[in-house]
């Protein structure tokens, strides 16, 4: 349920370290990973939320220059999130981050953002899913040098469609897929403006190349490469800001790396390229029967 915008990232340096080096032991085993439509696996993604719910945790850095009443801004971020499933189709997330601006001048933590998603409907053969959900940002926990003294709550609908169900002929598209969300940020703070957010990803698939369409006997880690690029858009006091990432997301059973560079759409938006490095754990497939089982099973209804 992990969300970045323009300046989002995650955890410390050392852990993304940490968690790259686990990373190669991973298998590229999909059998239970927790965001499936059909036969398409989505992966968690860094600019917008994913459309599946599940037991996770995701570490995020992100660089970016941004203009400010004082000229450019250079913005270090360290996000992480965890995910906890209170039955298989509703997860409740925690998330924070901290900042560094212009080289460490300011830093601190941001305000903490509590979470709900549920996952509404999924239909295997268009391999097609929605969620819903809404997230809040508590105004007032994080530092005043960083920090709004105002909350945000922004609800949001996320939305994810595979094209197996493509003809033969297009075969090769099939490994597409696409994803996005829309929903509206609404702040508490008088006189603080409020904002629509939107965005969309596009991605193909090889490890659904590889078992779906044709086995090109493709080596690790190409095999169970992402390429992808994300949109993440948001319009406020009608200027429209975002940027466009294009990177790769290395997908495994038990947890993902990525990476994408962050290229503003405008000068409101930045005004340098970006980067984000991510590291995600999948809990409900490292240890399904204990920490990644869900808090309520009987309540569970697919």
């Amino acid at each position: 349920m992990h969300t970045s915008r323009i300046t989002g990232g995650n955890a410390t340096l050392a852990a993304l370290s940490a968690l790259a080096a686990a990373a190669s032991l991973l298998t590229p085993s999909f059998a239970v990973a927790h965001a499936i439509a059909g036969d398409y696996v989505f992966p968690a993604t860094m600019g917008i939320d994913d459309p599946g719910v599940g037991d996770e945790a995701d570490f995020l850095y992100g660089h970016q220059r941004v203009p400010g009443d004082n000229g450019d801004q250079s913005i270090n971020t360290f996000n992480v999130e965890w995910d906890k499933l209170i039955t298989s189709r509703l997860a409740l997330s925690i998330g924070g981050s901290y900042a560094m601006q212009n080289n460490a001048t300011a830093r601190g933590f941001d305000n903490f953002s509590v979470g709900l998603k549920y996952l509404l409907y999924v239909n295997e053969p268009h391999e097609f899913m929605v969620s819903i959900g809404a997230d809040a940002d508590l105004g007032g926990t994080g530092s005043s040098a960083i920090a709004d003294n105002f909350s945000t709550l922004s609800p949001n609908v996320f939305f994810g469609k595979g094209f197996g169900d493509l003809p033969d002929s297009l075969q090769y598209l099939r490994p597409l897929g696409v994803t996005g969300e829309i929903g509206p940020s609404l702040t508490t703070g008088a006189g603080q403006p409020n904002a629509f957010n939107y965005g969309f990803t596009v991605q193909y698939s090889i490890a659904y190349l590889q078992q779906h369409v044709h086995d090109f006997g493709l080596p690790e880690p190409i095999a169970n490469l992402v390429p992808i690029v994300e949109v993440p858009l948001s319009r406020s006091q009608g200027q429209t800001t975002g940027t466009v990432n294009p990177g790769f997301i290395w997908l495994t059973r038990y947890g993902q790396l990525g990476i994408e560079a962050q290229i503003p759409i405008n000068r409101a938006s930045g005004s340098h390229v970006g980067v984000l490095l991510d590291a995600h754990i999948f809990f409900d497939d490292v240890a399904p029967n204990s920490i990644g089982k869900p808090l309520f099973t009987s309540a569970d209804k697919e």
